[in-house]
């Protein structure tokens, strides 16, 4: 049984609570709970009955966790990844792991000074029609990459941002390509490939917050496809879609749904005998946007610190992803495109 402690109790925390505090994930046990807001820290603790904490320098002291959940807002990842992995604590830390490349950096080297492992968690990897896609794709079903696009069309209203001081901030969130398309942008790259460079464009149209509701950009992968992202938390009503697009010579799949969850399309030149069976077979339907794929996350977390097995996103995975996101708001600062490995002069991500 490995025991886990999380910090941040917070609007993602119920889903990760959920699940290691309610037996779903087999070997996996709740140990304790950190959070400096006495009335959540209090509800979580009645919940899930385990030791409760106001400070993360308290809970690694406790010697029964030996994995450390970071939920806090974003701005304060490093900070809290650091140290518990100079407490000898293996982390796991939510999209994005940090909003400066330089942040990312010193997690890293702390958790491979430490020997600890680093995970961030990118769940929808994980989705069963995104896992039956890259098989496609590791098989050469889709031949030369032609274009993948991106689209998130969600709900955050004020009343979201007025949850908490620090949402929409620069200095602890950034606007929807951060937080919330942060999953659909790995995902993109997951599939297309190095990102060469990036153009892109974004608004602050129907929220009072300081980064962006809305974004789109164009993106050059180093195989010679194009990307597309199309990114917003002001669609309304409600959630829309969060959906994924891979268009190649040899065939198109789309994923669609509100948490890339549903096959749309899977159309190859060349079919094999399964594939009249994949849109039934491949769609999922969560409750919420944050979909299915974190049970199969801890599964696999498990799977790498008892076998240890490779991590599907480890830390510089995770770094890949957010050098791509922070590209993108050098991008919208400047209005002009901007190189891959580059360092940022004018991007308020993190500041």
């Amino acid at each position: 049984m490995i025991k886990f402690g999380v910090v941040g109790c917070g609007r993602i925390s119920k889903r990760h609570l959920d699940l290691l505090g309610g037996g779903e994930i087999d070997g996996a046990q709740l140990v304790a709970i950190c959070d400096i807001d006495s009335q959540r820290l209090a509800e979580a603790k009645a919940k899930y009955d385990v030791a409760a904490y106001d400070s993360l320098e308290q809970m690694l002291g406790d010697p029964n966790v030996e994995v450390v959940v970071v939920l806090t807002p974003s701005g304060m990842h490093a900070e809290h990844a650091i140290l518990s992995a100079r407490a000898g604590k293996h982390v796991i830390v939510e999209k994005p792991m940090a909003l400066r490349l330089d942040d990312a950096d010193a997690m890293i080297a702390a958790c491979d000074q430490a020997r600890v492992k680093l995970f961030v968690v990118k769940q929808n990897r994980l989705n069963v029609p995104v896992v039956k896609a890259r098989e496609a794709l590791e098989a050469g079903r889709f031949g030369k990459l032609v274009l993948g696009t991106v689209r998130v069309r969600w709900r955050r209203d004020q009343s979201y941002y007025d949850q908490d001081s620090w949402r929409g901030t620069w200095a602890q969130d950034g606007g929807v390509l951060a937080n919330q398309a942060s999953h659909h942008v790995d995902l993109l790259e997951y599939f297309m490939g190095n990102v060469v460079s990036v153009h892109a464009r974004a608004s602050r149209t129907l929220v009072d917050i300081e980064a962006e509701d809305t974004a789109i950009a164009t993106l050059q992968f180093a195989n010679g496809a194009l990307g597309i992202v199309e990114a917003t938390n002001a669609a309304r009503p409600r959630d829309l879609e969060g959906s994924l697009s891979i268009l190649g010579e040899g065939g198109t799949v789309v994923i669609g749904g509100f948490a890339v969850n549903k096959m749309v399309t899977w159309d190859f030149v060349e079919p094999q005998p399964d594939d009249a069976e994949v849109l039934d077979k491949y769609s999922v339907n969560p409750p919420n946007v944050y979909g299915y794929g974190h049970q199969a996350y801890y599964e696999h977390v498990l799977d790498c610190l008892k076998n240890d097995a490779a991590a599907l996103v480890d830390g510089l995975e995770g770094r890949r992803s957010l050098e791509l996101i922070t590209a993108l708001y050098e991008s919208i600062e400047t209005g002009l495109e901007v190189p891959i490995q580059f360092r940022s002069r004018h991007a308020r991500l993190g500041g």
